[in-house]
Order: C-alpha cells, then sequence, then structure tokens
C-alpha cells in the first residue's frame, strides 16, 4: 500500500469514528489547511489551485453552516455562529473573485481562532 493511500485510509477511518465535536474540529483543520493552501497557491500566480482550494473551504464552511443546530436551547449560539459562517464564506468568495490574498488570511485567522475556542470546550 502506498503512503497516499495509506493517509486515504486512515483519514477515512478517523472521519468515521470521530465524534461530533471531533468532526468539528476536523471540519475547521480542513477549512485552515485549504485557504493555507490558497494561499500559497496565490504566490506560486496557480489560479486554478487558489480556485479549487478556496472552494474547498467554501464549501466546509456551507457544512459547518448547515449542521448548526437550532434546538436544544442552543439558539443563541447557533445564531451567532451561522452570522459569523455566513461572514467567513462571503469573505471567501469574494477572496476568490478578487485573488485577495489579505482576505484569505483574515478568513483562516478566524476559522483557526474558532478552532481554538472549539478545542478548548
Amino acid at each position: 500500500m502506498s503512503y497516499t493511500s495509506a493517509s486515504k485510509v486512515y483519514k477515512k477511518n478517523q472521519i468515521e469514528t470521530a465524534s461530533p465535536k471531533q468532526l468539528v474540529v476536523l471540519l475547521y483543520e480542513g477549512a485552515i489547511k485549504f485557504i493555507r493552501l490558497a494561499e500559497l497557491a496565490l504566490e506560486r500566480e496557480q489560479m486554478d489551485k487558489v480556485n479549487l482550494n478556496l472552494i474547498k473551504a467554501q464549501d466546509i464552511v456551507t457544512e459547518l453552516m448547515t449542521s448548526l443546530n437550532h434546538q436544544d436551547g442552543q439558539n443563541a449560539i447557533a445564531s451567532e455562529l451561522e452570522t459569523l459562517y455566513s461572514y467567513i464564506l462571503n469573505e471567501l468568495i469574494q477572496a476568490n473573485l478578487k485573488k485577495d490574498v489579505d482576505k484569505m488570511i483574515n478568513t483562516r485567522k478566524l476559522m483557526s481562532e474558532l478552532l481554538e475556542a472549539w478545542a478548548s470546550i
């Protein structure tokens, strides 16, 4: 088995056995990784990779938005997160359209702060 396929199997197992909290952490880590890859691709003027990675990050933020639980007395937290995710998603779209590295950096920092907060729960 090659390193790449072993890595994919490991990641698949990690996702399938993760708790809901761990899944959110994995989503944050994925979004951060894809934003960083987009930044690196922009430095190398690889616009197709910038686009691809920012779309992956947008998809993750969209998944985070759709998975919010507006039930069980968590309405205020879910509403605040939804507003923040909506802002991040819009910034990622604008970063992609304008190839704006500052927007990429800012959204990556926001996602990193959310990751830290979520991991400390």
